[in-house]
């Protein structure tokens, strides 16, 4: 026996629905069922689906989206009418929703499945309705709920119009949608769904005045209902042949009211008649009320983020015309709370000297008042530096002008003198000459530059630096020098980027030199790779990097890129080529500033990250200490150490000098196996392939040299990280004399 048999013989039919041609496919019983003649048919979707009562059409569709979301069957019962409108039996349908996707992306679903027909039950008898998928069904009460939390969730006017254009109304859902707005005394078209583009046009200027329903539900405040086209062109003679092209049966216009004010009407047109009962109405102003106040929240929630937005932009400068041989590139990016306004600035100041100044910085806090103090404070630091003074002094009297701006704005605001709460800013200023690279930076405390070299290793820059700005009125804030080589690019930028998504200063960056680090293809600009650091951290890959600190609030975040051009040298992307660069790197260690020896051994270690053996990146770490401890301890000034490292990888010569201004030279020493120093000497000679010292005109140059070797494996692993601890805690006093 045939399975086609078997099915007929059970009044079981098999149908196949193509959403995607709007065909049908039916084979003899299936046809039965839905009083066709018993033949197989391939029929369009329309007749198919005027077989079916109008209510449990609509319902079905939120059956399939369901059975859709789930991956699970689409049950539902079906009445099938005949063309006078009489319910000839009510069937069971049981369907797989499959996806389609078309080669435009596009996705459409077929369903297959059975209708069976079901025998319903003889007046007087007992039988229970038992529903095939709970409440088959969808109340309306059901429906109001659905729809007040899909409206309350919208967070803008267009995901409105989508809630709302979405909404499956029990029994009645329109197919065509209108949302009108008032611009003064006309009408406009806030949204429309269910029309083709352009045809708002006659509709989105009409006056108030105008013979046209949805102007009458303004004016009035009153809901008009059309049930009948004959009802429409009786009432609304004039603009009737502006709906007669649409082709719908039925319409419904209703008020959007909020605090008892309209704002605007909302037209729902239906394609099958509908005769607008009392339940009904009920529905619509309902709908139309949630559809009101979710606009008005919408509404305000947009007005909000434009003014925001704007004030923002307002105090964000543009970079400026373009700097001859540099290339400049900035991201700021609001917290993602609140109002989305804070404190972080940065700013490009075209100097009198003909150089310019780059300075970027951030305002305690995240409100309206921190964004205030930036902009007075990202003014009176252009006006200074505009004068033309020098980093430090536009650094010392931006503090002397934000710790006066505070105190005067508590005064006024009444706050308890004796329990004040001042605002701080951190800032960093870099003095640039285009011409030579030549890079002069006074830090606040803030977090130091980064320097990205030609092969693409990025070092932490190390500068002096003092307090925050407004702390303290008087404030010193010394300056370090140093050189962008060709090719090089700095990056400056706020803690956002580094702390953002629960980092701490150190994971931070190693997130951050992460993607500067990263090989990018020869075309990637300096703006692709600001975008690629904001991404690292707002992007949708960033919660795979988080970091060791739980529920770290997050901060604005503002980043400036500079890059000096050479010859040869891309801005936009390390240089991949055999030839390597060399490595260089400077770092000033002053007599009042013994702590900076660790910042100078880390600047060692990260010039060295990709050094062969590890035995000798410890060596050239301990060396280092030794011979700035050696300027510190026996000289009256400053340390200045320059280290570069050159060659092809593998087969590199590092050159490291510390200079100091004393004419006193270093000299062999014999201590005592008890002696605390005097083995300075010693250490060179075992460690360095080559060292010695250069007298200058003013002081000497000690030196020496290292030339890559492969890792020995069985060799002794050497001081490493754990040294670091123990010369940081103050051991590292063994000088060289």
């Amino acid at each position: 026996m045939r399975t086609e048999d078997v099915l007929a013989a059970i009044a079981t039919g098999l149908w196949r629905w193509d959403n995607a041609s709007g065909t049908v496919t039916l084979d003899g019983e299936a046809a039965r069922l839905l009083g066709l003649p018993a033949e197989p048919v391939v029929l369009p979707e329309v007749a198919v689906r005027s077989r079916f009562h109008p209510v449990d059409w609509n319902e079905i569709n939120g059956i399939v989206n369901l059975a859709v979301a789930e991956d699970t069957l689409a049950e539902a019962r079906l009445r099938i009418m005949d063309e006078d409108g009489r319910v000839l039996r009510t069937v069971r349908s049981r369907s797989k929703p499959l996806e389609n996707r078309s080669p435009d992306g596009h996705i459409d679903y077929e369903l297959i499945g059975t209708i069976q027909e079901i025998a319903e039950p003889q007046p007087g008898t007992t039988a229970v309705h038992t529903p095939i998928t709970g409440d088959w069904r969808r109340s309306r009460e059901a429906f109001l709920l659905d729809a007040g939390r899909a409206l309350a969730e919208a967070r803008s006017t267009a995901e409105v119009l989508r809630v709302a254009a979405s909404l499956s109304m029990p029994g009645f859902s329109p197919d065509g949608l209108a949302v009108f707005g008032m611009a003064g005394d006309r009408l406009s078209i806030i949204g429309h769904h269910g029309h083709d583009s352009g045809d708002e046009g006659p509709f989105a200027d009409m006056r108030l005045e105008t013979d046209y329903p949805a102007a009458e539900v303004v004016r009035t405040g009153r809901a008009i209902y059309l049930p009948t086209p004959e009802d429409y062109k009786r009432r609304f003679p004039a603009t009737w042949p502006l709906a007669q092209r649409f082709d719908r049966a039925s319409w419904a216009f209703l008020p959007l009211i909020v605090a008892g004010r309209t704002m605007g009407a909302w037209m729902a047109a239906f394609k099958h008649p509908v005769s607008f009962s009392p339940d009904e109405r009920s529905v619509l102003t309902t709908v139309a009320r949630m559809l009101a106040q979710a606009l008005q929240r919408a509404g305000v929630a947009e007005s909000e983020r434009e003014l925001t937005t704007g004030l923002q932009r307002s105090m964000m400068p543009q970079l400026g015309p373009e700097i001859p041989g540099m290339q400049l590139a900035a991201r700021y990016v609001p917290t993602g709370g609140g109002l989305q306004v804070g404190g972080d600035w940065y700013d490009m100041i075209p100097l009198p000297s003909g150089r310019f100044a780059l300075v970027i910085g951030d305002v305690q806090g995240h409100d309206v008042r921190a964004a205030g103090l930036m902009g007075q404070l990202r003014i009176a630091v252009r006006a200074y530096a505009s004068e033309g003074h020098r980093p430090d002094a536009v650094l010392s009297r931006a503090s002397r002008f934000l710790a006066g701006l505070c105190s005067s704005q508590e005064s006024d605001s009444g706050e308890d003198p004796d329990f004040p709460s001042p605002r701080f800013a951190t800032c960093l200023y870099v003095e640039c000459d285009p011409e030579t690279g030549l890079l002069e930076v006074a830090r606040a405390g803030h977090p130091d530059p980064a320097i990205r070299m030609t092969d693409g290793t990025v070092l932490m820059r190390p500068t002096a630096g003092g307090l925050p700005l407004g702390i303290v009125p008087d404030t010193d804030y010394p300056t370090t020098r140093f050189t962008l080589e060709p090719g090089e690019t700095m990056m400056l930028c706020t803690d956002g980027l580094i702390e953002t998504g629960g980092h701490d200063l150190d994971t931070g960056w190693a997130r951050l030199r992460a993607i500067l680090e990263s090989d990018m293809h020869d075309d990637e600009s300096l703006e692709k790779l600001a975008d690629l650091l904001v991404q690292a951290v707002h992007g949708p890959s960033s919660h795979h990097t988080t970091g060791p600190l739980a529920d770290r609030r997050e901060d604005d975040i503002a980043v400036v890129l500079l890059c000096r051009e050479g010859a040869g040298r891309d801005c936009g992307a390390p240089l991949l080529h055999p030839a390597r660069p060399s490595r260089r790197t400077m770092l000033t260690v002053a007599q009042a500033e013994p702590e900076r020896i660790a910042g100078a051994r880390r600047q060692i270690r990260e010039l060295l990250h990709d050094w062969s053996d590890p035995d000798q990146v410890d060596s050239a770490v301990l060396m280092v200490s030794e011979m700035v401890t050696n300027v510190l301890t026996h000289t009256d000034g400053d340390a200045l150490l320059v280290a570069e490292a050159v060659g092809e990888l593998g087969g590199r010569r590092l050159r490291i000098e510390v200079a100091d201004k004393s004419d006193e030279l270093p000299h062999k020493r014999h201590p005592g196996e008890m002696a605390s120093s005097g083995r300075g000497v010693l250490l060179m000679e075992m460690l360095a392939d080559n060292w010695g010292v250069d007298p200058r005109g003013e002081g000497k140059s000690i030196w020496f040299e290292l030339h890559e070797r492969s890792a020995q494996p069985d060799a002794d692993p050497g001081p490493g990280p754990a040294a670091d601890a123990v010369l940081d805690a103050g051991l590292d006093a063994d000088p060289l004399v």
